[in-house]
């Protein structure tokens, strides 16, 4: 080998130390086809549970029967909200001892602060628009893919970069939804579900796969 190569392969070493100092690359991609596949089944239960308001199965009619729904729907969100992060966990968990990566370091520190603070500004901004307006309900599917992608680019620099464009897919989605509110639970379906399981695929098998 001469020194020229040697030397190239000193730089190309250096750069990929580099790289893992500064970005979180433990972020597993099956973790995105768990997560997707959980809101899809949370999107079958919660079309079920709009489909016995409607037919009045389960539900008193009039203003507490949306009261039981919306709380109902709640409940529903929260457990896939645990069921998906748990799962993500664990993947991510598997990926970082499988390639000898620390899980909780500065970057990964980062990448969630990144990731939370805009997620935690539209949680609070759906709170204040239901207290302050109950009827504007149905644009909670909008609002929440609009803010989750802006979440995905914001923290997208601390980890793969292609994360970024997962998020420029989900703000496109949340702002097309916006024109059409009655279809905001397929909207959200199709974000949080499909979305997930295609990018979760695709980082799969470019930087996991046979590594």
């Amino acid at each position: 080998m001469s020194t020229q190569e040697e030397q190239l392969d000193a730089l190309k070493d250096i750069r990929q130390m580099m790289d893992r100092s500064s970005r979180f690359i433990s972020l597993s991609g099956l973790s995105g086809v768990f997560a997707g596949i959980i809101a899809l089944i949370g999107s079958y239960f919660a079309y079920n549970e709009i489909e016995k308001f409607f037919d009045y199965r389960g539900y008193a009619p009039g203003l507490q029967g949306e009261i039981d729904l919306k709380y109902n729907l709640i409940k529903l969100a929260i457990i896939i909200l645990f069921v998906a992060l748990a799962g993500g966990i664990l993947f991510t968990y598997r990926k970082s001892q499988r390639n000898n990566l620390p899980i909780w370091d500065k970057t990964s520190k980062s990448l969630l602060f990144n990731l939370f603070v805009p997620l935690i500004a539209g949680g609070l901004f759906i709170i204040a628009l239901l207290l302050n307006h109950p009827n504007t309900y149905s644009i909670i599917a909008p609002t929440c893919l609009i803010f989750y992608g802006l979440a995905l680019i914001n923290a997208s620099k601390y980890t793969y970069s292609d994360i970024r464009y997962l998020g420029f897919c989900e703000i496109i989605l949340g702002t097309i939804c916006m024109f059409y509110i009655g279809y905001g639970l397929i909207f959200w379906a199709f974000g949080f579900g499909v979305l997930h399981i295609v990018y979760g695929l695709l980082m799969y098998f470019k930087y996991e796969k046979g590594k």
